[in-house]
């Protein structure tokens, strides 16, 4: 790999790694026996080594290079920083039993970057360029990955306005950057159904805002809303259209599906819903099983008449909901091993894993 440390050295606080080949040095099993597997949970854990690369005004980015994971520098006036030109990414990496390791639709995390940075005046890195740093962070980082079904290696690209700027404009430079964590259940309660508050006040996008990408601006507006649910028990919040408050749009940070009988619902996405990879993939399965699907305004009330609710996100998988709170009044929903949303979870571990074959090439090995 040819190295750009003259470029790109003094945005980090510690050594760059020469070469993938390289790092790490000191990987092994034995060194991450300390971690306790079993008891993951979604929370920060710094790893070894993190990707990076820059582009500045003709909007190419350079050959990459593998850093050791470490804070970053940036100037009080980049573009980030005051005026929230950024997106993120999430993806995942998976050890199967036989100890290879796996990513899953990588080039769909891609590809929905690239039309993020389209919509928030930002160069992207090409899909190939985006798919090759996804995997030279989880190769890097492959002590990290967890063992078969104890969790997986979550991976975070952002792309940032690294560029100095006082105007409101485009930054002048972007830095893409690739750092990962292992990762368990992404809610305290673990696998258990989830108890959603619905939010009528305040609105996580609106028509012609940004809410169809993944930008960084979409989430600190939501936390004190999640903060005052999660303080009266709930596991998050349930959004409602601004318009006409009674279209429900998704969770927090992950989307949301309704099943009554054979039909399974999901509000469509125009603008104010993120199109997740999983909630893509969901809907493929439900296909392959005999579903009719449907993505269309659902209204709040459809709630009260759903057989089972549940949500998907890389970082959620597949989570069942048991309860939503609506305008005080508790909708609960029988939790069965024969669910549908069981039934998905089940058929998409089942390709991740391996168990089942893949028919869509949504499996990257890594090499």
């Amino acid at each position: 790999m040819a190295s750009s440390q003259s470029t790109l050295s003094p945005l980090f606080s510690t050594p760059p790694a020469t070469s993938l080949q390289k790092a790490p040095t000191t990987s092994s099993d034995e060194e991450s026996a300390y971690i306790d597997w079993d008891n993951l949970g979604f929370q920060l854990m710094q790893t070894d080594y993190m990707y990076v690369t820059k582009c500045s005004d003709d909007g190419i980015f350079r050959q990459g290079q593998l850093n050791r994971y470490g804070n970053i520098q940036l100037s009080p006036s980049a573009g980030v920083l005051n005026y929230g030109q950024g997106l993120f990414e999430g993806t995942k990496a998976y050890r199967r039993e036989d100890g290879r390791v796996f990513l899953f639709r990588p080039e769909q995390n891609a590809i929905r970057m690239q039309i993020g940075a389209e919509r928030m005046c930002m160069p992207s890195p090409s899909t190939d360029q985006f798919v090759e740093a996804v995997k030279q962070t989880a190769l890097a980082n492959k002590r990290w990955i967890p063992p078969f079904g104890k969790g997986a290696l979550y991976i975070r690209p952002l792309l940032i306005g690294s560029g100095p700027i006082l105007g409101f404009a485009p930054a002048p430079e972007y830095t893409f950057l690739v750092y990962a964590c292992p990762v368990g259940n992404y809610f305290k309660q673990g696998t258990g159904p989830l108890n959603l508050y619905v939010e009528e006040d305040v609105h996580r996008a609106s028509r012609g805002g940004a809410g169809g990408v993944k930008s960084i601006t979409n989430y600190a507006p939501v936390l004190k809303a999640m903060k005052n649910a999660k303080e009266h028990g709930y596991s998050d919040v349930l959004y409602v259209d601004a318009v006409n408050k009674k279209y429900i749009e998704e969770v927090s940070s992950c989307n949301i599906f309704l099943v009554k009988g054979n039909v399974l619902s999901t509000p469509i996405a125009k603008g104010t819903i993120l199109e997740g990879i999983t909630r893509k993939s969901i809907i493929d399965i439900a296909l392959d099983l005999g579903y009719t699907v449907e993505e269309r305004l659902i209204e709040v009330d459809e709630l009260f008449s759903a057989d089972e609710v549940f949500c998907t996100g890389t970082a959620v998988g597949v989570a069942p909901v048991g309860s939503i709170t609506y305008k005080g009044q508790r909708i609960e929903y029988k939790i069965s091993s024969d669910q549908s949303c069981k039934q998905f979870y089940s058929r998409l571990v089942g390709i991740q894993r391996g168990v089942i074959k893949d028919e869509r090439n949504w499996i990257v090995e890594i090499e």
